[in-house]
């Protein structure tokens, strides 16, 4: 269908549409004209992807000149092939209804993993495996090489690339990943850089959250993007968790015995070069007196590690004498790691700045700060200039120097926390060091500030105001939408007790209470009496998964359960969880029917959607608080709380209450579909929490489900999946939450429309 929003023709490729979509795109036009950012909350299985990507490519084509680019960020490689066929449809109807094909070219970008059509690379296992032997391929000094030496092994297909690549440009069209393998093959490109160098000129680019919020990867890729560009986070109710990762690292005594054998490695390497002859160590010398910023013509394949955020003027700088040597660099890192060696001999726990650890650094062992500063970007051009092909070998160093320079370059927003020993084993000696990010606006304050409109989306973003603060950013609009619904297909029950009256919680004082394990048990022995197919019930960790499992074994519970349907469970191995999840569709498919028990911030809760049969309820057993004895999560909320006057029990109910959405939004995808979500644990019933869950959930949590036993919550449930089992045809839908164009003509039509988005 043709809609007008605003003045602007919009193609929408399906012959209906929701009225939140309706909603959706206005809000979102209103972004755009005022050229801000935007946070918008839209419920799971609504069609927010083909709403975005409609209006957006629709405002792209109408005016050019103000938004040049749509950049859409997923997080897992699935989700991105789901965004690249949502586009191929809206590509699709542009092309019947104008009878040409638009001028829009959009792709996906991957990691060499996912991209590589190399017979010989592909076959690494690993992500660094597959980049350092491309990298052994497709370097400049072995390109050099193969001209006098035939017997040099290089890539045919960056060869072809570098040949005719830049000049053949894909054609426009609509290209995933799979696409861009067959047109590697067919043409004889190499897919990977070909897409590297498309993402300049192309319309649409659709690709991991990293490439724009982690800056090693960023300054590689996502540079020469414009400033015209829309940029869209969807799913983004963890990204301030993403910034905090892509800028925090974690050193450990193992880490640095490898760094020390890099070392000696790079070392020998430096002899041989001196024996054989030393114009190319003379060569890097003069460059680097010159100055950092050398040409960008080899870093295209060359890139071994880009600077992690240095300032601009730094790199115009010339690297300081006392590192410029080679030699002296290496030395100079094999100071600097026995200097973290020594730090690492702890007893207790040490917290101290960025700022008071360059200080002791320098009392210490007389290393300064500015050559510190330079350590990345000087280990990168000595890792080039002796011609090393095995960079991955290499890691641990990298990842001491990217170290060193942010340690020396961020004097806030971060802290150093060393521990003599791991969480996860308390009584065993094992020293690491947290270089841990506080602020997750600092890695995403380049993209706010060098884009004109950044939208952050997702179905579970409720407060919407904390994500302002968190980021550290002004929006233009912040709206919440609710689902327009045709009959009331979620169940939202909250379980404050069992039959026997003994309160349910997963609170710290109560998880080893038999009691409150044994309502638990008994509230899912019911529940897979009267629920039909799938059941997915979520922990608030593993420990405590395994120790109410145990215990439900020797009650005798597990076995109840089975009498009704299997049992599958999540574990910490991700090749354990798949097989687990493929047995329990096969179980939910052949009518068997199962349960799954899995955790919150675990795999299952981020990105499986469980729809129709193979998840009619989910059960949130407690609420997903995170572990709030972790230093580096006390050292979080006390820079939150002096810098954005963030309250800690505001901060932990917000992370909580946000992760327990994400759990219980997985089984309701659509409209059509149906689910009953039990919060099963006292404290869902305090308005502090309810109030922080999406208010499209909020909407059908009453007064009546907010205090039930495990009977009640039965018997409530087995009415409403009685209810739901009714034959229910998509014409029961029209005119109420499916519309037509000429039903959203109609002013009661508009007047609901507006109702369903909720300002903040």
């Amino acid at each position: 269908m043709k809609l007008n929003i605003d003045g602007l023709l919009v193609y929408f490729p399906y012959e209906y549409i929701y009225p939140e979509q309706y909603s959706y795109m206005v809000e979102l036009k209103k972004t755009l004209d005022a050229k801000g950012h935007g946070v918008l909350e839209m419920p799971s299985g609504t069609g927010k992807t083909t709403t975005l990507l409609s209006l957006i490519v629709a405002y792209h084509l109408e005016h050019p000149d103000d938004v040049g680019k749509l950049v859409y960020c997923s997080r897992t490689v699935p989700e991105i092939e789901k965004v690249v066929e949502e586009m191929r449809l809206l590509y699709d109807y542009y092309e019947k209804e104008t009878g040409k094909c638009p001028p829009i070219l959009a792709l996906a970008l991957s990691a060499r993993k996912n991209l590589c059509i190399h017979p010989e690379v592909k076959k690494a296992r690993y992500g660094k495996e597959v980049d350092g032997r491309c990298h052994g391929l497709t370097a400049t000094h072995v390109r050099m090489k193969r001209q006098k030496d035939d017997s040099t092994p290089t890539c045919t297909f960056f060869e072809e690339f570098e040949r005719v690549g830049r000049e053949s440009c894909l054609p426009s069209g609509v290209y995933n990943l799979d696409d861009l393998r067959s047109y590697g093959r067919a043409k004889g490109l190499c897919p990977y850089f070909l897409a590297r160098y498309t993402i300049t000129h192309a319309n649409v680019v659709v690709y991991s959250y990293h490439y724009l919020l982690d800056p090693k990867i960023a300054d590689l890729v996502s540079k020469q993007i414009a400033k015209n560009t829309v940029v869209v986070f969807d799913e983004a109710h963890n990204i301030d968790n993403v910034c905090i990762e892509s800028m925090s690292i974690t050193i450990s005594r193992r880490l640095l015995d490898r760094t020390t054998t890099n070392i000696e490695a790079l070392k020998g390497h430096l002899s041989k070069c001196r024996a054989t002859g030393e114009e190319k160590l003379r060569n890097e010398y003069q460059r680097l007196v010159e100055g950092l910023r050398e040409a960008n013509i080899q870093r295209e394949s060359d890139i071994i590690l880009a600077n992690p955020v240095l300032p601009e003027e730094i790199l115009q700088e010339a690297v300081p004498g006392i590192i410029r040597k080679a030699e002296h660099f290496v030395a100079f890192m094999r100071r600097f790691v026995e200097y973290l060696k020594m730090r690492l001999r702890v007893h207790h726990t040490v917290s101290e700045s960025p700022l008071a650890f360059v200080y002791d650094c320098n009392e210490v062992t007389c290393i300064e700060r500015k050559p510190l500063r330079f350590c990345s970007e000087r280990l990168r051009s000595l890792l080039r200039s002796l011609e090393m092909t095995n960079t991955a070998d290499f890691s641990p160093l990298m990842l001491i120097a990217n170290f060193a320079t942010l340690v020396s370059t961020y004097n806030k927003g971060f802290v150093i926390l060393i521990e003599p020993f791991d969480d996860r084993t308390p009584t065993i000696i094992n020293p690491i060091m947290h270089f841990s990010c506080m602020d997750a606006s600092i890695a995403i304050k380049p993209v706010f500030s060098r884009f004109q409109s950044v939208i952050i989306t997702s179905g579970t973003l409720s407060p919407l105001d904390m994500y302002p603060r968190i980021l550290d950013f002004q929006p233009v609009t912040m709206a919440s939408f609710t689902m327009t619904l045709a009959r009331p297909c979620l169940c939202p029950l909250i379980l404050t007790r069992g039959n026997d009256q003994v309160t349910m919680s997963s609170r710290f004082e109560s998880r080893e209470d038999v009691a409150v394990i044994r309502n638990y048990g008994n509230l899912l022995v019911e529940m897979s009496k009267i629920v039909p197919d799938g059941i997915v019930c979520f922990f608030v960790s593993y420990t405590y998964l395994e120790n109410v499992v145990a215990s439900w074994y020797d009650q005798g519970i597990l076995e109840n359960i089975q009498r009704n349907k299997l049992i599958f469970i999540e574990t910490q191995d991700s090749d354990e969880t798949s097989m687990a999840l493929d047995k329990y569709h096969e179980a939910c498919n052949n009518g068997r029917g199962a349960v799954l028990l899995a955790v919150a911030r675990g795999k299952v809760s981020e990105g499986v959607d469980f729809t129709h049969h193979l998840g009619r309820a989910v059960i949130m057993f407690g609420i997903p608080y995170v572990y709030t004895q972790s230093r580096t999560l006390k050292s979080r909320l006390e820079y939150l709380r002096e810098n954005y006057q963030i309250r800690d029990s505001d901060f932990l109910t917000f992370d909580a209450m946000r992760h327990a959405a994400q759990c219980v939004g997985r089984v309701v995808r659509g409209k059509t579909d149906y689910g009953v979500m039990i919060f099963a644990d006292k404290r869902f019933s305090r308005s502090d929490k309810k109030s922080k869950l999406p208010r499209w959930i909020q909407e059908h949590i009453t007064d009546a489900v907010c205090n039930l036993s495990t009977d009640e919550s039965v018997h409530i449930a087995k009415r409403f999946l009685r209810l739901m089992a009714q034959p229910f045809a998509r014409e029961d839908q029209l005119g109420h939450s499916l519309l037509t164009v000429e039903q959203l003509e109609s002013e009661s039509q508009r007047k609901r429309i507006a109702d369903a988005a909720h300002q903040v």
